[in-house]
């Protein structure tokens, strides 16, 4: 059966995004423009992402205008976007808009990935409304030598520490690699 893995890269404490929702701020980080590949999940089938994740991909990376990075950025992978509005999609991108609870979903997304594991890219609301579901398996954090003042959490949830258990903590250039197995309640 498919791994459920909230991915992504954070500040110091605890932010995936500022407060105007941008991730420029990860970019700046020397090493991040070329980052490791065995960072993200090689085994991901899916990706599954929300709106302002999605819409900061758009523009920051002018997909729409240049629909063929697409292809370089998320390859043939299935994308779906949680949202309650209607979106723009870069020509010949695989990307589901989906609205409503994540549960309602979850089917879907599973028979999509068709054994593969699902990457939740963000954010952090998003990935929250998976662990609700008990559906997340994995929670694999690269953390920057960076700070930021204010913006979106990683996860805003209470999680007992007796649901996560550590799997792997390493360096990973200018960043620290942290890789929890999130357990049943």
């Amino acid at each position: 059966m498919s791994s459920i893995i909230y991915d992504l890269a954070m500040s110091l404490n605890g932010y995936i995004a500022d407060r105007h929702h941008s991730l420029q701020w990860l970019f700046e980080v020397p090493g991040a423009q070329e980052p490791d590949p065995s960072l993200f999940p090689s085994d991901a089938a899916v990706h599954v992402e929300g709106s302002s994740t999605y819409l900061w991909m758009l523009e920051q990376e002018e997909l729409l205008e240049n629909p063929e990075r697409w292809q370089q950025l998320y390859g043939q992978k299935p994308t779906f976007v949680f949202t309650s509005r209607q979106l723009p999609i870069p020509e010949g991108a695989d990307v589901r808009l989906v609205n409503g609870p994540v549960q309602e979903h979850l089917e879907q997304i599973r028979a999509v990935a068709n054994g593969g594991d699902i990457w939740v890219l963000g954010g952090g609301e998003l990935a929250g409304q998976f662990f609700d579901a008990g559906a997340l398996d994995r929670i694999a954090l690269t953390i920057a030598p960076a700070a930021l003042a204010a913006g979106a959490p990683v996860l805003p949830r209470n999680i007992k520490a007796g649901r996560l258990r550590l799997m792997e903590a390493k360096p990973a250039g200018p960043f620290a690699r942290l890789v929890y197995e999130v357990r049943s309640a």
